[in-house]
């Protein structure tokens, strides 16, 4: 069976992390992630945040480095989780996908009850921060 490939946009401003929580529904729902979704076919890892991010918020963005990986299996189906950094300026203009976003510290950031995949890359994260 195909893996399945995702990607979430990872935005730092001020020490501060940019996550959005989901809207109601679905067995995910209403909990956090850091913005993204599925890769198409045929389509890079950068493209696909790119277009993500237009969608579900409005925004322009630029994809920086590979802040980690994850794997994991959802509804039978063996995924992977690509997290990268992104930078954009201002806020969403709009809300598509989501009920809100924040900048969360990396205190708060622990306290969120994330969507089982975004929870999993938590940890690189953390450690990618402490770098900087």
């Amino acid at each position: 069976m195909a893996v399945q490939r995702s990607v979430a946009g990872v935005a730092i401003r001020d020490r501060k992390i940019f996550v959005a929580q989901r809207k109601a529904g679905g067995s995910m729902g209403e909990r956090w992630e850091f913005p993204g979704g599925k890769v198409e076919a045929g389509e890079r890892d950068e493209d696909a945040l790119v277009r993500e991010f237009q969608e579900e918020l409005e925004l322009s963005i630029t994809v920086g480095p590979l802040i980690g990986k994850t794997s994991f299996v959802h509804n039978g189906v063996p995924r992977e989780l690509y997290a990268y950094e992104v930078t954009f300026s201002g806020e969403p203009s709009s809300l598509h996908e989501h009920l809100q976003v924040r900048w969360v510290s990396l205190p708060e950031l622990n306290t969120l009850r994330f969507a089982d995949s975004d929870g999993k890359i938590v940890e690189a994260i953390v450690s990618y921060l402490e770098k900087k």
